[in-house]
């Protein structure tokens, strides 16, 4: 007989682990040792759960490369003993989060699966036990004794995602987060229905790596009607800025002005990496198909593909953290390392 399965619980910070004080309104996290208490339904699950938080849980606003590093390093001490982890997480920047850690764990052979709420899990109309208890059922799946996921997700709402193809796409409502460019992995209703053919293959018998070296000398330009020589000048000369995330238009296009593209190709000449990824909410750049994207591709800007801008700066941060060179670093970005791209 097969033993339960174990899965640790991860308490960073966010609405998922408040509970309101009833004398003054304000939200405070809850002791998490005391879980089943408070979720008593987690007994049902077939499997043994234990907590750990962060000492001083975070609102996910101040989340950074050294709290993804300090998750990493709670899985990576205590990966040999747990079946799988449960991140909990505010859902502000949980898809950053989620792309930097499916980046920062290499070979990856048990499931990581973040998830959060938009009430407080005391609250009487909270999503958190759902998206709560069912994170942690998904976490525990095995088959022939070993996990079913392999790779860091996202689950909200009825919907487990890859982590790095998510974007937060709503405050108000429960379905807070999207795939756009990828179908959700296991949807839950009455019954857990697995796609399993989308799941990431892990190839067997290589050896779980964490890299927990992020360079987040890097930046984000939107593109927009207007944007001025003055100001995309300032933003290049920035001081050991290493990378940049160009949010261009549809397919991937951006003003063919001498002005800009000679900008921009300065800069690369420097040895500044410059991706350009689709500020739609879905599709794929796809440089030269128009003639407006045809001398970003000349002059050496990398294609983002249908990458997200979470995926997209967050892999920035791991490449560059590993010194990657400048003759690797295009290949390196056009390749899919963790399913973030087609």
């Amino acid at each position: 007989m097969l033993s339960k399965s174990k899965i640790l619980l991860i308490y960073t910070g966010g609405t998922i682990g408040m509970k309101k004080d009833f004398e003054t309104g304000a939200l405070r996290a809850f002791n998490f040792s005391k879980l089943l208490q408070r979720i008593p339904e987690l007994k049902q699950l077939d499997c043994d759960i234990e907590t750990i938080s962060f000492e001083k849980p975070i609102d996910s606003s101040n989340m950074n490369p050294e709290k993804w590093a300090k998750i990493a390093t709670i899985i990576e001490d205590n990966y040999a003993i747990f079946d799988g982890f449960v991140v909990l997480h505010g859902s502000d920047t949980m898809s950053y989060s989620a792309s930097a850690l499916s980046f920062m764990l290499e070979n990856l052979a048990k499931p990581v699966i973040f998830t959060g709420s938009q009430l407080p899990i005391g609250d009487l109309r909270t999503d958190a036990k759902e998206n709560l208890i069912t994170a942690i059922q998904i976490a525990s799946l095995r088959e022939k004794g070993k996990p079913v996921i392999s790779e860091v997700c996202l689950y909200f709402e009825y919907k487990l995602y890859r982590g790095n193809r998510t974007t937060k796409i709503n405050a108000e409502h429960f379905n807070a987060f999207t795939s756009p460019n990828y179908p959700d992995l296991v949807e839950s209703g009455v019954h857990l229905k697995l796609n399993s053919e989308l799941f990431w293959a892990l190839s067997s018998n290589l050896q779980f790596k964490v890299h927990k070296n992020l360079d987040n000398n890097v930046a984000i330009i939107k593109m927009f009607p207007g944007i001025n020589e003055v100001v995309l000048a300032a933003i290049l000369s920035i001081p050991n800025l290493k990378g940049i995330i160009l949010e261009t238009y549809g397919a991937g296009n951006a003003p063919t002005e001498d002005w800009f593209i000679n900008l921009l190709k300065e800069a690369i000449n420097k040895g500044l990496h410059i991706i350009n990824v689709t500020q739609c909410s879905a599709g794929s750049v796809n440089m030269g198909q128009y003639e407006t994207s045809t001398a970003l591709k000349e002059i050496g800007v990398i294609s983002g593909k249908d990458i997200t801008t979470e995926a997209a700066i967050t892999k920035l941060m791991h490449l560059l953290g590993q010194e990657t060179s400048g003759s690797e670093f295009k290949n390196a970005f056009e390749t899919s390392l963790r399913g973030e791209m087609a």
